[in-house]
């Protein structure tokens, strides 16, 4: 079945003016990928794809010309229940949440407005299994990237931040992506609770790179008692700590958070320096995290290939 594609811009020139509307005409249990094509703009709106609107690309023509974005936050107060005031907290507070299975984005930003110190101001908040991302950006402070549940990989992407901002209890793949720490902080916080889970974080051959300050932010801390990421042929610059790691100010996670490197390199990269209770993968423990098998592992079933496959020119 070939692809439904409908537009959406500002000016009224699209099907749509809002990507909400767009997602809206979704029909429920979507069996047949929609490709959204978004128009240059600034979309400043709360985005929600539902977990029965399955299929859906998000396409635009660059990160930087197609931007979504909100100013939520955790603590900020949404409505009102019965005498209650409530707010969203950190699960519904993102700019865009993904729910539908098997969504794709391509050269989208999406970004939390809310300034620094606002806490948690979430970009993304990713619910679901099978999700693809394509040269885009995502923005903020703290919490920045959900990576809550599912398998997710990122390709060219860039990521910014300074406390915990790509969290949660995903198994994804970042392959060349560039990492930011715009300020003192943690990059990743990754909460699997036990360890027959097979979650976890890859970094591939990413870039981490900092303010211009030296030993400021940590590779990671254990949301969960056995977070599990690995960086590996990742440059990391002098932004980085030379202990690399951090415990969340518990020592039995020491016992069971799993943090590995594999052959990173640049002035963050300080093996001899390190938290030991990180280490060093080998090179035949290494082969399982640095393939697509990491997230894809049934060939009989390669769901990120075909996503692959499905990455299609804006112009098309």
């Amino acid at each position: 079945m070939s692809a439904r594609v409908i537009t959406v811009s500002q000016d009224g020139n699209g099907d749509y003016r809002t990507v909400q509307e767009a997602i809206d005409t979704v029909p429920l249990c979507n069996t047949c990928r929609t490709i959204i094509r978004l128009s240059p703009g600034v979309y400043k709106q709360p985005v929600y794809v539902p977990k029965t609107k399955n299929l859906i690309t998000l396409a635009g023509l660059r990160p930087e010309l197609t931007v979504l974005t909100w100013n939520n936050t955790a603590t900020k107060i949404q409505h009102h229940q019965g005498s209650r005031l409530i707010g969203t907290g950190t699960f519904g507070c993102g700019t865009v949440i993904v729910e539908g299975e098997d969504f794709i984005a391509e050269n989208v930003t999406f970004e939390n407005s809310s300034p620094e110190g606002s806490g948690q101001a979430v970009a993304i908040r990713v619910t679901a299994d099978r999700c693809a991302f394509y040269n885009c950006k995502f923005l903020g402070w703290q919490d920045t990237l959900y990576l809550h549940h599912g398998r997710q990989y990122l390709k060219d992407c860039y990521i910014e931040g300074s406390v915990d901002f790509i969290f949660g209890n995903s198994t994804a793949l970042l392959e060349h992506c560039h990492i930011h720490c715009k300020s003192a902080g943690f990059i990743t916080a990754h909460s699997r609770k036990t360890s027959q889970e097979s979650t976890g974080y890859v970094f591939l051959r990413c870039v981490i790179t900092g303010n211009g300050g030296s030993s400021y932010s940590y590779l990671g801390r254990p949301w969960g008692p056995f977070g599990r990421v690995v960086f590996a042929y990742t440059y990391m610059d002098q932004c980085i700590k030379h202990v690399g790691w951090h415990n969340w100010g518990k020592a039995e996670n020491e016992r069971s958070a799993c943090f590995y490197e594999y052959r990173c390199f640049g002035p963050g990269c300080c093996q001899s320096k390190r938290v030991t209770w990180c280490r060093e993968l080998l090179e035949e423990e290494a082969e399982e995290f640095l393939m697509h098998g990491f997230i894809d592992p049934d060939p009989n079933r390669p769901w990120l290939a075909q996503r692959m496959a499905l990455k299609i020119p804006y112009s098309a």
